[in-house]
């Protein structure tokens, strides 16, 4: 295996980590993190595993969550316990609507295009990069610089990217029922001609 290939597996490994943590604090509300009961965490990432190595991964993957303030660390009773924050929370959703869109694309296509505009003025310039940067790497096909394409439904996932850019009016969401000249569109999504 490429030294590329090994780095790729790190950080997926160290992501899929943050999300279950992620998970865990929601689903549990708080997370113990000193005597680390984290068997459910480990069962979330198939289990298995070595403990040590994936309590030394959990600490790890921890820190950097507060890093990015998704989660808080409080101590209570001696014990030090990892709070989720609205910015983990929606970051999280974020995150499964992203899962969602990939599981969509295994249906079976209604023959619609779901077309996305937006017109985000140049002093949000980083704002519109961002959203750019996301669609692309969400699967969306670009028409142009600010016209994006998908063929199933992400209404909802549109719907919490404008949200979490603060962009509410500045991104339209079409159903659109033909496209002139399609033909390019079906082969990068794979459809029959």
């Amino acid at each position: 295996m490429g030294v590329l290939e090994k780095e790729t597996r790190r950080e997926r490994r160290i992501g899929q980590i943050q999300k279950a943590l992620l998970t865990a604090a929601v689903v549990g509300g708080v997370m113990l993190i000193g005597g680390v009961p984290m068997p459910s965490v480990l069962d979330l990432l198939g289990g298995g595993r070595n403990k040590h190595k994936f309590k030394y991964q959990a600490k790890t993957a921890l820190s950097r969550l507060a890093r990015k303030g998704y989660i808080l660390f409080e101590s209570k009773g001696g014990a030090r316990y990892a709070r989720i924050t609205p910015a983990g929370k929606k970051m999280l959703e974020m995150e499964e609507q992203k899962a969602a869109l990939q599981l969509s694309s295994r249906k079976r296509w209604d023959k619609r295009w779901r077309v996305i505009i937006f017109d985000i003025p140049e002093r949000r310039r980083t704002v519109r990069d961002r959203l750019r940067v996301t669609m692309r790497n969400s699967g969306f096909y670009r028409l142009q610089d600010s016209v994006w394409l998908y063929p199933y439904d992400c209404e909802d996932f549109i719907a919490l990217l404008k949200a979490d850019l603060k962009i509410g009016n500045a991104v339209l969401y079409m159903i659109v029922e033909k496209i002139e000249n399609d033909s390019k569109l079906k082969e990068h999504f794979r459809f029959p001609h």
